[in-house]
């Protein structure tokens, strides 16, 4: 094991900067928090691992792959890099690379997403892997689904659904495709097309009604006026899913 105590140490600077998008494009790795979350990614991505960081005083991590090394840092440096608060291991990843977005239809329903809170953009990804999203399209407005707390809100989903980058969300033209908003067509009994983009605009400022997107509403009893943007979207998803299968 090996131990840093300097927050001017390469590696811990390295470390930091996968706490923001910037720093996770750069290094092409990723922070994951919690036992939890590390064991199973550990399941499923072994060959992926790269370093196990632990607290001060704790005992070796078991079951880290052998090519995986371990650091000990004392409590100051690793309560900077655990943001979540677990007071857990944390596992430094390689992220996957995404893929590109090209000209042509969609393929089943591909998720195109422009949210740049990370913990909207993780239940995001949960929802579309749960609900058999094809493809999600992350547009620039989007950030790193490998934030830490992005990764936490997905369950780990963002490295098992398929993920695709592209540019402004204005310049997404792609056809057909739908958005959810309250002046449009309901939701109950609405005929899903087998292949389809579902836009998700940033939070607050919905979908530019110059990509043409046709508008689907999702009807809703009481005072409440809208819903958050992930739950309309699970809703969706899941009204496409079962529709498809029918």
């Amino acid at each position: 094991m090996i131990d840093i105590i300097s927050r001017q140490n390469p590696k811990f600077k390295k470390w930091q900067s996968l706490l923001a998008s910037k720093g996770i494009r750069k290094e092409q790795q990723a922070i994951v928090s919690g036992e939890k979350l590390i064991r199973e990614f550990l399941r499923q991505n072994p060959d992926d691992a790269r370093e196990i960081l632990l607290p001060q005083n704790s005992k070796p991590f078991t079951g880290s792959p052998a090519h995986a090394k371990s650091y000990r840092l004392p409590k100051a440096l690793f309560d900077e890099l655990d943001v979540i608060g677990t007071h857990q291991p944390l596992l430094v990843v390689q992220t996957p690379a995404p893929g590109a977005v090209t000209e042509g239809p969609p393929k089943g329903l591909e998720l195109v997403c422009a949210l740049s809170d990370p913990g909207n953009l993780g239940a995001v990804l949960r929802s579309a892997e749960a609900f058999g999203a094809s493809r999600v399209i992350l547009t620039q407005e989007a950030c790193s689904p490998f934030l830490p707390k992005a990764i936490r809100a997905s369950s780990g989903a963002c490295f098992r659904v398929a993920l695709a980058h592209t540019g402004p969300l204005k310049n997404f033209s792609a056809q057909p495709s739908l958005a959810l908003d309250m002046d449009g067509s309901s939701l109950n009994g609405f005929k899903w097309p087998k292949n389809v983009y579902l836009i998700l605009g940033e939070e607050g400022q919905g979908v530019p009604k110059e990509l043409g997107a046709k508008k689907i509403s999702i009807d809703m009893t009481g005072q409440t006026e809208s819903l958050n943007a992930v739950v309309a979207a699970s809703i969706a998803l899941f009204s496409y899913r079962s529709t498809s299968q029918t």
